[in-house]
């Protein structure tokens, strides 16, 4: 597990280390410095063998401070470098100045326009952004403008936190023009320092880089360590966190156990021709440990669905009263519906699956047949469902959300898709999980995590018809299990991810849950 920080959140911890004595502010520069020139060596090893050309872009702040750090050493490793400054020298904070009188001392400031030096005209092994950094609240304009859209033009390969003009909360891209988006096509390599930023793992800034490296700069005292039920965002995505906290201590098995103890799911399908998501759904509850796993069918199904399934049973569920009978056996204690259910089949089975007050996945249809008034599933909902939303989905629910979320932002930090799933879950009273390549989970009281698709992590392939079926039933199958809401959604949507990327291109929803084994044996290693 990882804690993920906002701006706010890591300059209130710098400032607890300096006030503390125990390090100066000048001291976490050189740090950052050094941990920039170690991440672009460790990033590609062919530059520590040479002596190339680079050219480091600083800003009127602290990032710019480190960027002149980044000059010198790259300088006294026997580079070339170049360096622009936008901005005045005389304004700048007294750490940054400090560093930018060292640069002065064996190299030239080349002046506040990139263009003046001929930096698209030149060939450079390294283009160096260290001039907006995490604490950007502002969108970019006028002179700062021009000057970060000649670096973008000229190609960035390091950015020292963010790319310049990204809100390191949201993900977001800041500018005053509604429509104006053009920043860095793609950067190589992003260096933050201590812990990853909350707006790394989400929006557009999620898919800016190829690598992401964290550098310790000696404040790791004064980073907190977040309990689960505090309000940080967590990233979900290490392994060994998943393998040694979450996975084993809910799924281990002993010898007195039978499938009843590990739950029974309930899947509720659509009708004929419309069986396949339903069916998808019911493999991914049962590969990921559900006892045992039902799909109820209407009549005109049942010969269709039984033609494609072994493992799974099935049960003949009609109408509202049929649903009502079948959840008289209390044994069934999760119920997912959505997938292919169909919008009136939705409309007449949703309030009576709530009523039952059973653990409940409501994706897809079952979220689509209230989205001319929100409110009436809002109504019903209780502390024991999970909600599915896409985009599309999402913004049928929560309209005034996805409102605020989708707004340009022209000062940050701007509204992300943590404060859009926080609000959403909060509204709904349940858990809600916001799907994506940066998918957010979000509790009535709070918590969130990020189960991020990026970097190390990322698996494009997943995109596929059906993949959001099967995580539909991995949570079903995991609440079957006894999870916690929140904690079914958080693992199943890091599971998907890991499925996806155990299988690697070419894959299709058939083949998620057949992954899991593959995972899990690695899990326990």
């Amino acid at each position: 597990m990882t804690e993920l920080l906002t701006a706010a959140q890591i300059r209130a911890i710098e400032t607890s280390a300096i006030e503390s004595g125990q390090v100066t502010g000048l001291e976490l520069m050189e740090h950052a410095g050094r941990g920039v020139v170690e991440a672009i060596f460790e990033n590609w090893p062919e530059l520590a063998k040479t002596s190339g050309r680079a050219v480091v872009l600083c800003g009127p702040g602290n990032n710019g401070g480190d960027g002149f750090v980044v000059a010198r050493l790259l300088k006294e490793w026997g580079w070339a470098v170049q360096v622009y400054l936008f901005g005045d020298p005389g304004t700048l904070p007294p750490d940054a100045k400090a560093n930018y009188v060292r640069w002065s001392k064996i190299g030239e400031i080349e002046g506040s326009n990139p263009v003046a030096g001929e930096l698209l005209q030149n060939e450079f092994d390294l283009v160096i952004d260290a001039v907006f950094g995490t604490g950007l609240s502002r969108p970019l304009s006028g002179d700062a403008k021009a000057f970060c859209l000649e670096m973008f033009k000229a190609g960035i390969d390091v950015a020292i936190d963010v790319p310049s003009g990204y809100c390191s909360d949201s993900g977001k891209f800041l500018d005053e023009e509604t429509q104006f988006y053009d920043g860095p096509e793609g950067v190589g390599l992003i260096v933050t320092f201590e812990r990853k930023r909350l707006g790394h793992k989400i929006g557009l800034l999620a898919d800016q880089a190829e690598t992401l490296k964290v550098k310790e700069i000696g404040i790791a005292d004064f980073v907190p360590s977040f309990r689960r039920n505090s309000s940080i965002q967590y990233e979900t995505g290490n392994s060994r966190w998943q393998a040694s906290e979450k996975y084993p201590s809910n799924l281990r098995t002993n010898k007195a156990m039978h499938k009843y103890s590990h739950g029974h799911a309930l899947i509720i399908s659509g009708d004929s021709g419309k069986t396949g998501a339903a069916r998808l759904a019911a493999r991914g509850a049962l590969r990921i440990g559900a006892g045992l796993v039902t799909l109820g069918v209407p009549p005109a199904a049942q010969m269709e669905v039984a033609a494609q399934v072994t493992a799974i049973m099935l049960q003949r569920v009609e109408g509202g009263d049929g649903l009502s009978d079948v959840l008289n056996d209390e044994r069934l204690n999760a119920l997912c519906l959505g997938p292919g259910l169909g919008l009136e089949r939705a409309r007449d089975l949703v309030p009576v699956a709530l009523a039952a007050n059973r653990a409940a996945v409501l994706d897809a249809d079952a979220l689509t047949a209230f989205g001319d008034d929100p409110a009436v599933l809002f109504d019903q909902l209780h502390d024991k469902c999970v909600l599915t939303p896409h985009g599309g989905e999402f913004a049928r629910l929560f309209p005034d959300i996805s409102e605020k979320f989708k707004a340009v932002p022209t000062e940050g930090p701007a509204y992300s898709k943590v404060d859009a799933t926080r609000e959403a879950a909060k509204r709904a009273g349940c858990v809600v999980l916001f799907k994506g390549s940066d998918t957010v989970i979000a509790a009535p009281d709070g918590r969130c995590a990020i189960n991020s698709a990026h970097y190390e992590r990322s698996a494009p392939w997943l995109a596929t018809a059906g993949s959001g079926d099967v995580l539909a039933g991995f949570i079903t199958g995991l609440l079957a299990r006894g999870f916690a809401p929140m904690q079914a959604a958080e693992t199943a949507a890091w599971l998907h991810v890991e499925c996806a990327r155990h299988f690697g291109p070419g894959l299709i929803a058939e083949d998620l849950p057949e992954q899991l084994p593959a995972v899990f044996r690695h899990l326990a290693k």
